[in-house]
């Protein structure tokens, strides 16, 4: 591999944080000059799934949020480079772990039953089939597991544990999503084992990762010369050669002009995503339910359609009904909700992370963040976030699935478990409740084969690398930050070959203190 020169360009489709990450690691580590790289994103803001945006008049809106915690090595380096939007003289990383300290997160009532917080809200409820059961996939090779579901491995009874229930909330599993990779999310945080009943060990952002993560990214980007091209969406990739030795040679953007693209500059793709078709509702409309592939898997399809070495799409993004699920975010006037929900969880609002109602047949969780959530949120107003992991069953109280309510819809569906009085029930009169559907949100969960996903550098190429949760990167789990910040390292690291590899995934699963505690905590001793 040549070495980088002042004259190579390198293009990076997708602006969300793969893409923002593999040009901070362009500019920072391979001494490329920012105005020779450029990304391409097909929404209006940088960001991809790290969100959030609105204001107090019309209702904040985030669509998600990722966790974080200790061992997200890759995260951790890069964010330290960054300063952080409020204190120039203090990097993104340490505004992370200072806000930590400040506001600790301990979770008093992780789960609700009857309209209270749940008796053993603190017990796994696990039978001894279901401990060894979780042993035994912990201990299992990968490699046998492929195509196989969750649901294919564990027994009815493990299904109606608290175990199940705080694990499928936290991580977003569903029963059937895929076995390997929950057996790589047992084994990836299995030090978090002992404190999971409170949510214990994860680390939350002053802000919505927007304000927190994206924005101080995008910035930096933009003070070196990178270019960041919002509302550019990239519809075909032109790429040449034999098997063994392929480059691409141009990006087609829908405006149907060609990007031309050198032998020696360099692509990064990102495939798929999360968020792509995101649709939107309001407090009198759900979200429409015509789900409709966005850029990013369109892209994708075709390429692995004429290309190989570009996985299977349709495996991941083949059925809506098993990957989506609606998300809500409120925005009130009055803090009256708050001081309720402070004396319901004995939680002070932000140190409780997510609360899940366990007798909800739409499985529906509710956080309340530390305020202000919005740099510049407006004084007085208050913002919490829900989502319903079982949108397609009928509700409690609403009889129709949570896919078809509106936001005043979920507010009375939700006030019904938290059996709030009329006069309780007014403190939502006025709130903006937006709900959001996201088709793919769990799509990086569904079962897979060897090949389903693609190498960060597939075979033979030359100059392009694919980053983004849809790479495969041994051992380490989908559905984080952590994730897409590694793919990009992993493929800087490769295409230039001027930085060094990302680090080894921490194993804590080989400590032999962690997997004592761990036992202890399954065993409820």
């Amino acid at each position: 591999m040549s070495k980088v020169t002042s004259l190579e360009q390198h293009h990076i489709v997708g602006g969300g944080i793969a893409g923002l990450a593999t040009a901070v690691y362009l500019i920072r580590d391979a001494g490329v000059e920012g105005k020779n790289i450029r990304i391409y994103e097909q929404l209006g803001v940088a960001g991809g799934s790290l969100d959030g945006s609105g204001d107090a008049q019309t209702g904040y809106m985030i669509r998600g949020g990722r966790m974080f915690e200790e061992h997200f090595a890759c995260t951790f380096d890069l964010l330290n480079s960054i300063p952080s939007s409020d204190n120039p003289d203090v990097s993104v990383t340490e505004d992370i772990m200072a806000f930590n300290r400040m506001v600790p997160g301990s979770s008093n009532c992780r789960l609700v039953r009857n309209g209270r917080p749940a008796e053993d809200r603190f017990d796994l409820t696990l039978s001894a089939q279901g401990i060894i059961d979780i042993n035994r996939l912990i201990l299992h090779s990968e490699r046998t597991l492929a195509g196989q579901r969750i649901e294919d491995w564990f027994d009815t009874s493990f299904f109606d544990s608290n175990f199940w229930l705080m694990w499928s909330t936290m991580f977003s599993f569903q029963p059937w999503h895929s076995l390997a990779e929950m057996r790589r999310y047992l084994r990836r945080f299995i030090h978090l084992f002992s404190g999971f009943t409170r949510i214990a060990g994860i680390l939350r952002t002053r802000y919505n990762q927007y304000d927190a993560l994206i924005a101080p990214v995008v910035t930096w980007l933009r003070d070196r010369g990178v270019r960041v091209a919002t509302d550019t969406r990239v519809i075909d990739v032109t790429i040449e050669g034999t098997r063994q030795d392929r480059l691409v040679t141009a990006l087609v953007l829908a405006e149907k002009t060609d990007v031309k693209v050198g032998a020696d500059d360099r692509v990064y793709l990102t495939l798929g995503s999360m968020t792509d078709a995101t649709v939107q509702g309001s407090n009198h409309n759900a979200p429409d339910l015509e789900d409709q592939e966005g850029g990013a898997w369109t892209l994708w399809r075709k390429l692995a359609a004429e290309h190989e070495g570009f996985g299977r799409p349709e495996a991941f993004c083949g059925d809506t009904d098993k990957t989506a699920w609606h998300s809500f975010t409120v925005t009130m006037d009055c803090p009256d909700f708050f001081e309720f929900m402070e004396d319901f969880t004995n939680n002070r609002t932000g140190t409780g992370g997510l609360v899940t109602f366990a007798d909800s047949s739409w499985v529906l969780s509710i956080v309340l963040f530390h305020q202000p959530h919005f740099r510049g949120q407006k004084h007085g107003s208050y913002t919490f976030w829900g989502y319903g992991l079982r949108g397609d069953r009928t509700g409690d109280v609403i009889k129709k699935p949570m896919w078809e309510a509106t936001g005043d819809e979920i507010i009375k569906e939700l006030s019904a478990h938290l059996k709030l009085t009329k006069q309780e029930e007014a403190w939502f009169e006025g709130a903006r409740v937006l709900p959001c559907r996201m088709p793919f949100i769990t799509s990086q969960f569904m079962p897979r084969q060897p090949g389903d996903r693609p190498d960060v550098r597939p075979n033979g190429a030359r100059n392009f690398a694919v980053i983004g949760q849809f790479c495969e990167l041994p051992r380490d789990c989908v559905f984080t930050v952590e994730y897409s910040v590694r793919s990009a390292c992993t493929a800087v690291a490769a295409l230039t070959a001027r930085t060094d590899a990302p680090p080894q995934v921490a194993r804590t699963d080989l400590d032999p203190m962690v997997l004592i505690r761990a036992a202890r905590v399954l065993l409820g001793i």
